[in-house]
């Protein structure tokens, strides 16, 4: 089954995380890598892997840039990673003994999230597809980031794939001024009635960042997990406190 299936991802300055992810897919005939202008060694070090094709594409939206990568897919199947995912041998075993008969047109999975290597023991990081049969599934951008939907049967895989970005807090909020300005404005365009609860509590501008840092922490056990733990916390507290400021930011603007 290996050999039927292409590893793909995107890059944006991802000098901190894309040799380590990158070093887990040597068992991949063909790893594609597509680029978004990164102004680090991103590209330098991606080159360096003899499996790996590069492109380099201005980026537009996430929608379109996934849209651009995997068109450049010649396999059946595809994995679909970011930059800071690593591959763990045991997901490489399961994927390499599935047989999959053709109603299934993708594999799901779920994820471990690590801060600085450490595994946490739970996360808000939701399961998605991730090995996709190609031409059997659509990629559209819905607020900040992109969505899949696949035509077709979905089946979990039990191996996790980790989640553990190397970048620095500074980079971490750049990024998250950026995808909060995108989902303030999808939060704004989307009726009350079809937000889901999540969403609602966002939409309430204040109430998310002081809801999330007790759930985080709480719920989600992440208090056990030491500094590691506190720090995702903190994260999320700082993701849903952009987006308040943006809500509140966007409120203004309608009003003058």
């Amino acid at each position: 089954m290996l050999d039927r299936i292409t590893p793909v991802i995107l890059t944006r300055n991802e000098e901190e995380n894309i040799e380590r992810t990158l070093a887990r897919l040597t068992w991949a005939r063909e790893v594609v890598v597509v680029d978004s202008e990164s102004t680090d060694e991103t590209a330098t070090i991606a080159r360096r892997f003899v499996n790996v094709r590069l492109w380099q594409r201005a980026f537009d939206t996430h929608a379109a840039q996934w849209t651009f990568a995997v068109s450049q897919v010649t396999t059946e199947w595809m994995l679909t990673l970011d930059a800071d995912y690593i591959v763990p041998e045991g997901f490489v075993n399961e994927i390499s003994s599935l047989d999959p008969p053709p109603d299934v047109a993708g594999y799901e999975a779920a994820f471990t999230y690590a801060i600085n290597g450490r595994p946490l023991r739970a996360t808000l990081y939701t399961p998605r597809a991730v090995l996709l049969r190609r031409g059997a599934f659509e990629i559209w951008q819905d607020g900040h980031t992109q969505r899949v939907r696949v035509h077709g049967r979905v089946v979990r895989l039990q191996a996790r794939l980790i989640h553990d970005d190397r970048k620095n807090l500074r980079r971490f909020i750049e990024r998250q001024r950026v995808y909060m300005r995108r989902e303030a404005e999808k939060l704004r365009a989307t009726p009350w009635r079809s937000l889901p609860l999540s969403g609602r509590i966002r939409k309430l501008r204040v109430a998310s960042p002081f809801f999330i840092l007790p759930y985080v922490l709480l719920a989600k056990r992440a208090i056990l997990d030491g500094s590691a733990g506190l720090r995702y916390a903190y994260e999320r507290f700082l993701a849903e406190w952009i987006l308040s400021i943006e809500l509140f930011s966007s409120r203004g603007r309608r009003h003058r």
